[in-house]
């Protein structure tokens, strides 16, 4: 059994507070058990101000996480917030790891990483967390398909960092007080536990167009679609003018058919290549069928609501409630950013000890069964760990 505390500040420059705040919110939450572990979220001015070290120095326990650029709890919700979540148990173990830097060979550095904390444990891990920076060189659909792998199809779940910078330049990921924009982070969950998850995309009327066939791709580069250049397919949706502008269409997500009978996963396009392709933000797979949604303000916070109330009728025996959420739903909303969040901060009140932060990329279990999981790269999506 695992019991879940959560812990959260808005104080940035006074570092001595925050810690104090921080700390006197963990120990109303009683004693820790024999294994503990952090899960942090914050902006990322919490980095650079040195509340994360600082903490992570006042802790006897592992913490990783990402920078989001908002995050609810509970009791809080906002943009300019550091939360952590502390699992401890006396029967559940936790393993955690940190990867080399990413850049080339990213495939083989991870499977290293995860084979070297693991190799002591008989049995695959009940739950993988991971973290990791954005870095548009690296696809997340790798990071998933590799994990899935070595771990003999473990259900993975985390997320990419997200800011609020133009560029996205503090999208770094943390790891036991230190910050990284090139690395993994990794949390291994052995036990008894039985996570299950939930995931919203876009309501089944959203979809606009008429399917098409994914007939020449390179990993995240879309090149033809039905035999033809990925343009013609834009200009007969008469998105010409949009699909030459960077991050235009983050409101209208490429809905993927992988045509072997699981879910379809959500995919992000980024802008045209000199060359006239796609970018994506996801692997498009040659043979899969491609769709073409629209979301708005309302379709994200009706999807995620669902979600949130399929994950709140299955919390029989749960210890907590993680949850991650496209930050391209988050811009949907316009200048109300937070309602996503204070949506689900009041469906969830206090049924269990939850933490929600934005994401730059998602990593979530579209099907679970005894063999392995089928775990998935997801974008404009909203995934929920019910654990």
């Amino acid at each position: 059994m695992i019991r879940t505390i959560t812990a959260h500040t808005t104080e940035i420059d006074d570092v001595e507070s925050a810690v104090k705040e921080m700390q006197s919110q963990l120990q109303s939450g009683g004693p820790l058990n024999k294994n503990t572990v952090g899960i942090i979220a914050c902006h990322y001015e919490f980095v650079l101000s040195g509340v994360v070290k600082a903490l992570q120095e006042s802790l006897p326990f592992a913490v990783l996480g990402a920078i989001t650029s908002a995050q609810a709890v509970a009791t809080e919700s906002g943009a300019l917030m550091l939360t952590l979540m502390v699992l401890t148990s006396d029967d559940a173990e936790f393993v955690t790891a940190m990867t080399a830097p990413l850049r080339g060979q990213s495939g083989n550095i991870i499977a290293n990483t995860y084979t070297d904390a693991t190799s002591a444990k008989n049995e695959k891990p009940a739950l993988i967390l991971a973290y990791a920076p954005f870095m548009l060189e690296n696809s997340g659909d790798e990071y998933v398909s590799v994990l899935t792998r070595v771990s003999n199809g473990a259900p993975c779940f985390g997320t990419l960092a997200v800011d609020d910078t133009a560029d996205f330049s503090n999208c770094f990921m943390i790891y036991n007080g230190e910050h990284y924009n090139d690395r993994m982070a990794l949390l291994m969950i052995f036990g008894d536990i039985k996570p299950k998850f939930f995931i919203a995309t876009i309501s089944s009327d959203k979809i606009i167009g008429k399917s098409a066939l994914v007939t020449k791709s390179e990993g995240h580069v879309l090149m033809e679609v039905n035999d033809r250049p990925v343009v013609e397919y834009f200009e007969n949706l008469g998105l010409t003018k949009a699909s030459e502008t960077a991050y235009a269409m983050t409101s209208l997500p490429f809905m993927l058919d992988y045509g072997d009978g699981t879910p379809w996963v959500s995919k992000v396009f980024i802008g045209l290549s000199p060359e006239k392709h796609a970018i994506c933000a996801g692997a498009m797979p040659e043979g899969a069928t491609l769709y073409i949604g629209v979301f708005d303000k309302n379709d994200v916070l009706l999807t995620s609501e669902d979600a949130a109330k399929k994950a709140l009728g299955d919390i029989a025996e749960a210890s907590g409630l993680l949850i991650y959420s496209c930050i391209s739903r988050g811009m949907s909303l316009g200048a109300d950013q937070l309602m996503e969040l204070d949506m689900i901060k009041e469906k969830v009140s206090d049924s269990l000890p939850f933490m929600m932060a934005y994401s730059g990329g998602e990593l979530c279990p579209t099907q679970i069964s005894e063999e392995k999981a089928i775990n998935r790269f997801h974008n404009n999506a909203f995934i929920a760990c019910v654990f």
